[in-house]
């Protein structure tokens, strides 16, 4: 099977995206991928397995979640439970064991793709944690001193929105691979993607707006690329020409229905009143 990735016809993937991706399968390491909100990290693990044929197996990592977890969890109340109500059950601790993604990846029919979603929200120890498991494709079952390998090498895709540092030892087992903000050729290919046959100078004064708002200072939160994509999709239900989209003053426009980019009071207040003082002061 070609286990080379090269994008799919749903996502579209830089060279260098490419190239990152296919050096973590050939050296075996965990891909760790990092980028601002809205780049396609958390999907690409998705596309991934999608154009290489194989499963999918998502970790959405939270505050509260411990290494262990990923490993498996033993139901110590629901034994205790059981032997209570006299269920012959008991007898096999085994039956209260519960695999968790990890282990559900190592014991896959064939190579998956393992995706550990946003790791820096966890505690600080739990990339830690992990290594000896993600180095070894082996641990151990304490409770029934059962030894569980993988039978296949999982292809892991570790994002990260940089909350906190990650462990040195952790990030040298990874190789790393940072998602750029999508230029104005690539978004182009994106929207055709979402949109085939979309009208060019729509596409052409949409991308005018959407970066230039990106390029206020002081923003919050930058619109993403899937914001931008709800935007455009919007604009064509409400059949917004593309003369609508652009102004003599860009300094002055606030561009329709942009209540889709921008994502908290604070941004819009930021955007509306930069495009009052830009009025008052061509008066």
């Amino acid at each position: 099977m070609d286990q080379r990735f090269r994008g799919t016809d749903s996502y579209v993937a830089t060279e260098d995206l490419m190239v990152a991706v296919n050096a973590s399968i050939a050296l075996q390491r965990p891909l760790l991928v990092k980028g601002e909100p809205g780049t396609g990290k958390t999907i690409l693990a998705l596309e991934i397995a999608r154009a290489i044929g194989v499963p999918l197996i998502q970790w959405h990592i939270k505050s509260t979640t411990k290494a262990q977890q990923g490993l498996y969890e033993y139901d110590a109340v629901a034994r205790l439970r059981d032997s209570q109500l006299g269920d012959a059950r008991v007898h096999d601790i085994g039956n209260y064991i519960i695999p968790g993604k990890l282990w559900e990846a190592f014991a896959a029919d064939m190579r998956p793709v393992l995706l550990i979603d946003e790791i820096d929200k966890a505690d600080i120890e739990f990339p830690n944690d992990l290594l000896l498991e993600l180095d070894r494709m082996e641990f151990h079952v304490y409770e029934t001193k059962a030894t569980v390998v993988a039978r296949h090498r999982p292809i892991v895709v570790i994002t990260s929105n940089n909350e906190k540092e990650l462990p040195d030892a952790f990030l040298r087992r990874c190789f790393f691979h940072y998602i750029r903000f999508p230029d104005r050729e690539t978004m182009e290919r994106i929207i055709e993607v979402h949109f085939p046959g979309i009208q060019k100078r729509l596409v052409r004064e949409a991308l005018g707006a959407f970066y230039q708002i990106r390029d206020v200072p002081g923003l919050k939160k930058k619109p993403s690329t899937s914001e931008l994509l709800d935007w455009i999709k919007l604009l064509l239900v409400e059949d917004i020409p593309p003369d609508a989209l652009r102004s003599k003053d860009q300094r002055q426009f606030i561009p329709p229905l942009y209540g889709a980019l921008l994502k908290n009071e604070q941004d819009v207040h930021l955007f509306e009143r930069l495009a009052f003082i830009a009025r008052r002061e061509d008066q």
